[in-house]
């Protein structure tokens, strides 16, 4: 695995292309985001809603989605399209699907590989994705605020042989008090289930 240099702004995209290299299929950036995302973070999942998600081009996705946010969660919406933008320019995808979610229950409990091009994931609160490259014998997890870049099945040229399976974390296995994340995901627009969802949904 290899890191990507961004913490909240784009200095340096070189180490992150790297994802696209042949025979690599994840790539994780340990980052812990400063203390006003944080605490935009957490006003989010008690006064905001539940699931934020828009398609289209950064400034499309700002536009769309900005009421979602207030002026002391604003700095969650920044970072979140600060990444937004990291992977448009890393996927070469100028249209994108940014969605954030609070989850409370566990969901995708298998480890699998999904059906996109190149997928950005960052929990903003609670445990980061798992992944295993060896079917579940040994398994990774990012930490709260990394971001994590992984291939899909879509990716040109993918191979099983390259292929590492992930999984949300079950959060059914720690203290009630824990059992929530943050999510964002960022795809491209076209990424499954994309196309059915509508220019934009906020729902609390």
């Amino acid at each position: 695995m290899s890191s990507c240099p961004t913490r909240h702004r784009l200095t340096d995209l070189a180490s992150c292309g790297a994802i696209r290299a042949a025979g690599r299929s994840i790539l994780v950036h340990p980052r812990m985001p400063g203390a006003r995302v944080l605490d935009a973070a957490r006003l989010h999942v008690t006064e905001g809603a539940r699931l934020v998600q828009a398609r289209g081009t950064i400034q499309d996705i700002r536009r769309r989605i900005a009421g979602a946010f207030t002026v002391r969660t604003g700095a969650l919406l920044d970072d979140a399209l600060v990444l937004a933008t990291l992977y448009a320019t890393v996927a070469r995808q100028p249209l994108l699907r940014v969605r954030l979610e609070r989850i409370v229950t566990d969901s995708c409990r298998k480890f699998h590989v999904d059906h996109v091009g190149l997928r950005l994931l960052c929990a903003y609160l609670g445990p980061g994705v798992q992944w295993t490259a060896d079917d579940g014998a040994t398994i990774g997890q990012a930490e709260t605020g990394a971001v994590v870049l992984l291939k899909g099945r879509r990716f040109p040229n993918w191979t099983e042989e390259h292929g590492v399976l992930h999984r949300s974390p079950p959060l059914s296995a720690l203290p009630v008090t824990e059992r929530m994340r943050l999510l964002l995901t960022v795809d491209a627009a076209d990424a499954c289930g994309g196309a059915d969802d509508g220019p934009v949904t906020v729902a609390a």
